[in-house]
């Protein structure tokens, strides 16, 4: 679907004396959200398991209005999906690190190559491209000692990588789904 720029950012209708919203934004553009909408990503990013009553309960609305509301922020993609946040030490990963990836060229062939390629790796868990020190920041987990160095030499191995900085956590003391709302 394309947008111009004279479309509304929210469309409102009336079908039988009911007023119908829809999202409508500008790609790129923050959507525009109401203070319901705000207390139901709240919610969900806190516990994205809460049942449709409870969800309506604590947004201060009845069941199916809310129910609309969370399928029209899935429709325009604001929630993107569910996860479960596991622990990566009791499933056997001990190690979380992070590697800071500086390319030899910045052509977006080598750019979306590496991209690519790191897609296909299970411990890779995010792939940032970044801007200032390096290309990209990656966040990988491990098994144990030897299995972080593997992937650092995978790394450092890799067509057009010119250089690898790794850094290992040692705790993490603040890691929040979401953004704030």
């Amino acid at each position: 679907m394309q947008y111009h720029q004279d479309d509304a950012r929210r469309e409102h209708s009336s079908w039988a004396g009911m007023t119908i919203r829809t999202m409508k934004t500008l790609p790129d553009e923050p959507a525009l959200l109401d203070s319901i909408d705000r207390r139901i990503l709240a919610e969900l990013q806190d516990d994205g398991r809460m049942t449709n009553v409870e969800l309506a309960r604590r947004a201060g609305i009845s069941a199916p209005p809310c129910l609309r509301r969370v399928r029209r922020l899935e429709e325009a993609g604001i929630i993107r999906g569910y996860h479960a946040d596991s622990d990566p030490q009791k499933l056997g990963w001990e190690i979380t690190f992070f590697a800071i990836v500086g390319l030899e060229s910045q052509k977006e062939l080598a750019l979306s190559g590496f991209e690519k390629m790191v897609a296909d790796w299970p411990e890779v868990r995010e792939c940032h491209m970044i801007r200032g020190g390096g290309d990209f920041l990656l966040r990988l987990v491990a098994r144990d000692t030897a299995h972080e160095n593997q992937l650092t030499q995978l790394l450092t191995g890799a067509p057009n990588v010119g250089r690898v900085q790794t850094l290992q956590t040692i705790r993490t003391s603040r890691s929040l789904a979401g953004v704030p709302l």
